[in-house]
């Protein structure tokens, strides 16, 4: 389910008021495919509910170029809200979480495993709300940048 960004701050509050526990994570999601289901499902093991930071079409462009991205994020925004691992999605327009994972406080927290609590560009915001950090391993060959060139040998 898609959620303003200015209520997300409410409904974790009312999750954890009721004992419950979030873990969430952020991406572009542009071109579903089964790598990013299985992060989905693994990062929905962690916890109670997930939630699902979104790149906005302005956050993608900066970050990816202007190509991109290839679905609005209204339709990755969908998309990612059918999956039963995800619970609960929330838009942002900035290139990083940082701001927004700072006003969610999660309970634990997911990223590639490209990453390592010396890189991971969150990790100040992690330390200082005491949230649990888990890293993903990818599946091999499978990203959105990989299809699309794929597509244009075709």
């Amino acid at each position: 389910m898609l959620v303003k960004r200015e209520d997300i701050r409410a409904l974790v509050d009312a999750i954890h008021h009721s004992g419950k526990t979030v873990v969430c994570t952020n991406g572009c999601f542009d071109i579903l495919h089964v790598g990013h289901v299985r992060y989905l499902e693994k990062t929905k093991s962690f916890a109670d509910f997930s939630i699902v930071l979104l790149n906005s079409d302005k956050s993608v462009k900066s970050i990816k170029g202007p190509t991109r991205p290839i679905n609005n994020e209204n339709d990755r925004a969908e998309i990612l809200s059918a999956l039963r691992c995800v619970d609960y999605v929330v838009l942002f327009d900035e290139d990083s979480p940082k701001n927004l994972l700072d006003e969610i406080k999660p309970d634990v927290y997911t990223k590639g495993a490209d990453y390592n609590m010396e890189t991971l560009p969150e990790a100040d915001i992690m330390i200082k709300n005491k949230t649990r950090v888990e890293f993903i391993e990818f599946v091999q060959g499978k990203s959105t940048t990989n299809t699309i060139e794929k597509m244009k040998k075709q």
